[in-house]
């Protein structure tokens, strides 16, 4: 049969074709003769350098042969064998860091009537996004034993107490920032212990000493690494105000640090991804299409950019990136890069176990704090003293959800001390208005609305006002450090029929010290303009931190 040539359109021209199977060639030749050489090379002389050398040589023969990475996605052409043996080669061979320490020895609408605080959710969209998001089961990013080496293997709790070890993340070369994992992984399992701390109540706290050395060690030890790309207002564009003001305060504060931020990128132990979800929502979310499809594509070629032009995703597969979203919809934004979904540090208002993408152990429940004066973010905090309250327990809002038309079913006008009200009648208002009530009351009721956050958990705080958290599957903010059986209540969804029993049945005492408690932990869910030690930024922070110091594994 006579021989076609290829049409004009896919041809390459002969010099450029030519050009290319040289430098393949040359290419093919220099790495599998640095190859042999590692391979025969214990692997303690192996250098970095070299390895190095032979990663790019790597990613020459394949931008000249186009020849895909071995993790391309399922689905496409297998790789070559070359580069498949080449990168094996590689990826086992990368030799860890030199250690830097000695031996460890030492808003649509917001409502300002103050009867909710809640901005409606387009109807729809977030049971057309549960029809499409499939059941997620979280992999680790690679399989293998651990080494022998290593005495820090298992993930660590506030209990101090390591759990049994995790499977490996591979990285492509190694970093003194992951050294500095390792030692203060090491440092928190065999932190001191902590007696009597003039900032800290420890009753508050799950391991009182595993938290204040972790937070030593974050002091310390931390940078993180903020990608200046990415054009306003969608990213470095912080909202200050309303209910989603966490993710924006977060970004701001962050943003206008010096203490944890390098500009070298190469220092880093955490790169932040500066974009808002109430932006993307705002500015991408088309109205009435009752899709986020659009919002998924943008993040996931955002994702696809910082990853072609820097090389430090790649390294972890985005395991040592981290985002911030208190938008409702920010966890599905996520789902059409898997390595976003699968491997990134979500810190989330929307921490719903039970949809399959917030992690627990990986990921950071945001608390939502609903900010009505960015110039006075502390207003009106406090509330009477226990012995004032008045009122049993208190709620008032939109009726959307699952728990509150069950609640106000129950409740409804039908017991003066349950004050439990859809949006507040202007009679009631008259006499006393939404933060009023907060501040007068024993118990704030707090139900899930379309989601599992409420920003009436941090208000009650702020209002010293004991919360009652009604959500199954949501995980408390900060839960990898605070134990919130000191200071809240929470009641099974089931459980609603019974809540004035429940309540009841809680001795007076017992309410005396957790009114007592709420008041010492609202200084760990304070915005400051400039931020202050344990505050809510910090605590954020930390939770990431900690996040990412239980990942560290000894390679």
């Amino acid at each position: 049969m006579p021989h076609h040539a290829p049409s004009s359109q896919h041809a390459l021209p002969r010099k450029l074709l030519t050009r290319r199977r040289a430098v393949a060639s040359c290419a093919a030749v220099a790495v599998l003769t640095a190859a042999v050489i590692l391979l025969a090379a214990p692997t303690s002389e192996a250098p970095n350098s070299a390895l190095l050398v032979g990663a790019s040589l790597l990613s020459s023969l394949r931008e000249e042969t186009h020849e895909a990475p071995a993790t391309a996605a399922a689905g496409s052409s297998s790789p070559p064998p070359l580069a498949s043996l080449v990168e094996t080669i590689l990826s086992s061979r990368i030799a860890p860091a030199t250690s830097m320490f000695p031996a460890p020895a030492p808003s649509p609408v917001e409502n300002f009537d103050d009867t909710s605080n809640e901005e409606p959710e387009h109807p729809g969209v977030k049971e057309n996004v549960s029809k499409e998001s499939t059941p997620f089961i979280h992999e680790p990013i690679s399989s293998g034993p651990p080494t022998s080496s290593s005495n820090v293997s298992g993930d660590l709790d506030m209990s101090g107490h390591a759990a049994p070890p995790p499977k490996r993340e591979i990285l492509l070369w190694s970093t003194a920032a992951d050294e500095e994992l390792l030692y203060a992984k090491k440092e928190i399992v065999n932190a001191p212990l902590v007696t009597d701390d003039p900032d800290l109540y420890a009753p508050l706290f799950l391991n009182v000493s595993i938290f204040k050395r972790s937070y030593e060690l974050m002091e310390r030890l931390l940078k993180v690494f903020i990608y200046h790309d990415g054009a306003k207002p969608i990213f470095h564009s912080p909202e200050l105000k309303g209910i989603y003001a966490s993710e924006g305060w977060f970004m701001k504060l962050i943003e206008g640090n010096q203490n944890f931020v390098v500009r070298d990128p190469n220092r880093a132990h955490l790169f932040y991804l500066p974009y808002s979800s109430r932006q993307l929502e705002h500015n991408l979310y088309v109205p009435g299409s009752n899709t986020l499809e659009p919002l998924s594509i943008f993040v996931k070629n955002y994702i696809d950019m910082i990853s072609a032009k820097f090389p430090y995703w790649n390294r972890t597969k985005g395991a040592d990136h981290f985002f911030v979203a208190c938008h409702d919809w920010g966890p599905y934004t996520t789902k059409l890069h898997d390595e976003l979904r699968r491997n990134t540090i979500k810190a989330l208002c929307n921490a719903d176990l039970s949809e399959g993408v917030f992690i627990r152990g990986r990921d950071v429940s945001l608390p939502e704090t609903f900010v009505r004066s960015p110039r006075r973010p502390l207003r009106d905090i406090g509330g009477k003293p226990a012995t004032e309250r008045s009122i049993l327990a208190f709620f008032a809002g939109q009726m959307h959800g699952r728990v509150r038309p069950i609640l106000l079913q129950y409740w409804g006008g039908k017991d003066t001390d349950m004050r439990i009200y859809g949006r507040l009648p202007r009679r009631i208002t008259r006499r006393m208005n939404y933060v009023q009530h907060m501040k007068s009351s024993k118990y704030c009721i707090c139900p899930m609305g379309y989601e599992v956050n409420s920003p009436r958990i941090v208000e009650a705080i702020y209002y010293e006002c004991i919360p009652v958290i009604i959500a199954d599957n949501f995980v408390l903010p900060f839960d990898d450090a605070l134990d919130w059986s000191t200071f809240s209540v929470v009641v099974p969804e089931k459980d609603v029929p019974r809540l004035k029993e429940i309540l009841l049945r809680i001795p007076e005492s017992r309410y005396i010290t957790m009114q007592s408690n709420v008041k010492k932990v609202q200084k760990h869910f304070l915005w400051h303009a400039k931020p202050v030690k344990y505050d809510i930024f910090h605590m954020i922070l930390h939770s990431v931190w900690f996040s990412r110091v239980n990942q560290a594994q000894i390679q």
